[in-house]
């Protein structure tokens, strides 16, 4: 048998892998490292420059800025099929990054691939297991206690593979990401939807599923479809209450939830220079609420500012020299186009059970009162991955200074969690973290919390009615506290500080007055604050763990009476045969999104764990047959019960199922359990009117059938007694519909077609049992 070293290799070799070095010796102009914490990995402005000039040949038309990172990033550019929204491109990110509940999935399947070492830098962060309870220090004590074992799997992991670790209490990914990895031009893929956050320090920066991720720590070259280009264009500039946040609220209120689907947002025009980089990140990053691939602004002077106050002047100053490649060219097309002028926007709260649904704060309290929402506020959150910048803590401290100077706290709870390690020290030194406590807020740890469900909230009672507002990005119904009857808002830091302080959804601080403990009305004043630190940023606690040079005696133990973590194992191969007699789990009603298929919050614990956690499959799915959430009727039994506890139980009795779903199934976080779970309890297909993006191409990767009805009526023809047989896959071939046999109890039968988006190497997954079983019939 050949050596280990020598398998590697052939096997690169057969995936056309790309070499770990290879990075650092293709850029001659200049060695700019890629980030402090990998000083032999440098920026590849040269190669983007080569790629993007033979493109640019090809196509002979100027391109947009999302056109020059993407295709500068071409496996192959001279050769390419490049079609915006039809053809796939194969592309060379430049680095990976990974959250910790995402992470333990990637790694564990990365493991089971047999490579010694990622292919590309590769980082992994500690952010999602965090509970909120009691306080910063408190809760990441209690988190450290009880994910140990987590924690230890992904740190040995990062260890022996070459991943970069950052340790719990380091901050949200995205804003450790945007402080240290993210640079204009860089591809980089990361396994959570809000990775385009980056797109604020001009990158593409796309939100995949782990086994994508796994694709590109192989170092095989990654697919996604040519995406289609919404230009935003923006005039005027922000002033006031106006905040970077009303800019994607008022985008997500023009272009719905499903709007961006297939598409990169390329924001541009002269109003992009009154937002600061982090305003931009901030709309980059809920450009995710409205299905986008991604989005990015142009390379700019607020960029350059950035870049050198976070100590990466260096970056900037290349960035400079490259700088016509980190724009539009003039003239390019754009196959939609928005305008929006800044100096009319209007301060914006979204919601609720809906990050879409906009309104302009002055008018949410009439339409709360009229629609029957409650308008006294329960709870206002500021922070989370979208808005919890230095800028963004200043603007909210700076209205609560006006409170407290009249003599005024926060009506409503208030919560405050700071981005990053960095945000939180800096903010600490500067005073504005006293601000806020002394408003009535109380400091929350580096974490997501809240924003995904970690909160342990005790002020209300599940079903209880009520509103919060935050600075979030989603809003989803159960997603903050797991109440369904939790009405949340989204809006800008400020707006949320000044309706704590109100207590009401029916106040507007543009315009309405408070009354001081004087007894005196006074009215707030528009936020003003700096938009980086006047001194230089505070970095905090040292977090971050670097893999060592020589990792050969590591080990990384998955104990086989784990609870939390659990070695996989390859899902079975596809027969040859036609899907017949598939029975439906569950017939989907309205709103399907990844955390009704794979609910977060105290299930965040067993996503090192696949069986465990696929007890919560779809078990916040409406079944349209009784309109309840995990109540399924057992085809054989007769016997209602849980989707998870219906679908083993077919699985136990060799019965493959289907869900049918309606619009934009899977819409939400990048969540890879909610494709993983269901492959998992033996079913086969989900067949919908649409697909979220990631939702379709992780249901791929793990050998499942994501199908759209070609008729989009043909979803009332289906009854949840009905059997499914889904014919033609022997023929499965690129644009050949598939047909689909109803049969319904009575007897009788109808066809309907149904329509995928496959590929011949995503129908080599199909075939193989899954994306990861065709990297090892690859190997082999």
């Amino acid at each position: 048998m050949a050596p280990y070293s020598l398998l590697v290799t052939r096997l690169q070799k057969a995936l056309g892998v790309r070499q770990y070095h290879v990075a650092s010796v293709l850029c001659q102009r200049a060695k700019v490292a890629m980030s402090h914490f990998e000083p032999n990995e440098y920026i590849r402005y040269d190669l983007l420059e080569k790629n993007i000039n033979i493109v640019r040949k090809r196509l002979n038309r100027p391109l947009t800025l999302s056109e020059k990172i993407v295709y500068g990033h071409l496996d192959d550019p001279a050769n390419q099929e490049i079609e915006r929204g039809k053809t796939y491109l194969r592309l060379r990110p430049d680095r990976v990054a990974m959250q910790d509940a995402t992470a333990q999935m990637a790694m564990l399947q990365f493991i089971s691939s047999g490579l010694p070492k990622v292919a590309v830098p590769s980082t992994i962060h500690c952010d999602h297991l965090i509970e909120a309870q009691l306080g910063g220090e408190k809760d990441l004590r209690r988190a450290k206690d009880i994910n140990q074992e987590v924690y230890n799997f992904l740190a040995t992991a990062g260890a022996k593979y070459g991943v970069g670790f950052w340790r719990p209490g380091s901050g949200i990914i995205h804003q450790i990401i945007l402080e240290n990895y993210a640079y204009p031009g860089v591809l980089l893929i990361g396994t959570d939807s809000h990775t385009p956050n980056g797109g604020g320090l001009g990158g593409i920066c796309i939100g995949v599923g782990g086994a994508d991720a796994v694709d590109v720590m192989a170092g095989i070259p990654w697919e996604l479809k040519c995406p289609k280009v919404i230009g935003v264009k923006l005039t005027g500039a922000l002033s006031g209450w106006t905040s970077p946040k009303d800019v994607i609220l008022k985008v997500a209120g023009i272009l719905t939830v499903k709007g961006g689907t297939g598409a990169i947002v390329e924001y541009h025009g002269p109003g992009v220079d009154s937002i600061s980089c982090t305003g931009m990140a901030t709309i980059c990053n809920m450009g995710a609420e409205i299905g986008a691939t991604t989005s990015v602004f142009p390379y700019n002077h607020r960029m350059q500012k950035y870049l050198s106050k976070t100590g990466r002047a260096d970056i900037a100053k290349l960035a400079d020299e490259f700088r016509d490649h980190l724009v539009p060219d003039p003239g390019c097309h754009y196959d939609q186009l928005v305008e929006i002028n800044l100096n009319e926007l209007k301060p914006h709260i979204n919601g609720p059970f809906t990050p879409d649904l906009a309104h302009p704060v002055a008018e949410v309290g009439t339409v709360a009162e009229k629609e029957g929402w409650p308008v006294d506020i329960r709870v206002g959150l500021i922070g989370s991955c979208t808005n919890s910048s230095y800028e963004d803590m200043g603007r909210s401290a700076a209205v609560a200074k006006q409170a407290l100077s009249h003599g005024l706290k926060c009506k409503s709870q208030f919560t405050i969690t700071p981005g990053s390690e960095q945000i939180r020290a800096t903010i600490e030194r500067d005073g504005y973290a006293q601000i806020l406590r002394d408003v009535g807020g109380i400091v929350l740890a580096n974490a997501c919390g809240p924003c995904i469900g970690q909160w342990d909230r005790k002020d209300i009672k599940k079903g209880e009615k009520n509103t919060i507002v935050t600075s979030y990005n989603r809003n989803f119904t159960g997603r903050n506290d797991a109440n369904p009857e939790t009405h949340a808002f989204v809006t800008s830091p400020e707006i949320v500080t000044a309706l704590a302080i109100a207590g009401t959804l029916k106040f507007n601080p543009e315009t309405d007055f408070l009354t001081g403990k004087d007894g005196k009305k006074f009215k707030l004043e528009a936020p003003d604050a700096d938009e980086l630190p006047r001194a230089e940023f505070d970095p905090g606690q040292d977090t971050y763990q670097h893999p060592p040079k020589d990792s050969s005696g590591q080990r990384v133990d998955v104990s086989p009476t784990s609870q939390r973590l659990q070695l996989l194992e390859p899902f079975d191969k596809w027969d040859g045969k036609d899907l017949e007699d598939l029975q439906i789990l569950i017939k989907v009603k309205g709103k399907c999104t990844t955390d009704h298929i794979s609910a977060a919050g105290p299930w965040l614990k067993f996503r090192g764990h696949l069986d465990n956690i696929s007890n919560n499959l779809l078990i916040g799915a409406i079944n349209i047959e009784n309109g309840k959430a995990n109540s399924v009727r057992n085809a054989v039994t007769q016997e209602f019960g849980p989707v998870p506890d219906t679908a083993r139980y077919y699985k136990k009795h060799g019965i493959r199922w289907v869900v049918i779903g309606d619009e934009n199934y899977g819409e939400g976080s990048s969540r890879e359990h909610a494709a993983l779970e269901p492959r998992h309890l033996g079913g086969r297909a989900i067949i919908t009117k649409s697909f979220a993006r990631i939702h379709e191409t992780n249901l791929k990767k793990q050998g499942l059938l994501p199908l759209t009805f070609a008729d989009p009526a043909d979803y009332n023809k289906i009854h949840p007694v009905d059997k499914l047989t889904i014919q033609g896959l022997k023929d499965f071939a690129p644009g050949k519909p598939l047909k689909c046999v109803i049969k319904h109890p009575n007897g009788t039968q109808e066809t309907i077609l149904l329509n995928h988006t496959f590929n011949e190497t995503q129908i080599e997954w199909f075939r193989a049992g899954s994306a990861l079983n065709r990297m090892k019939e690859l190997q082999k």
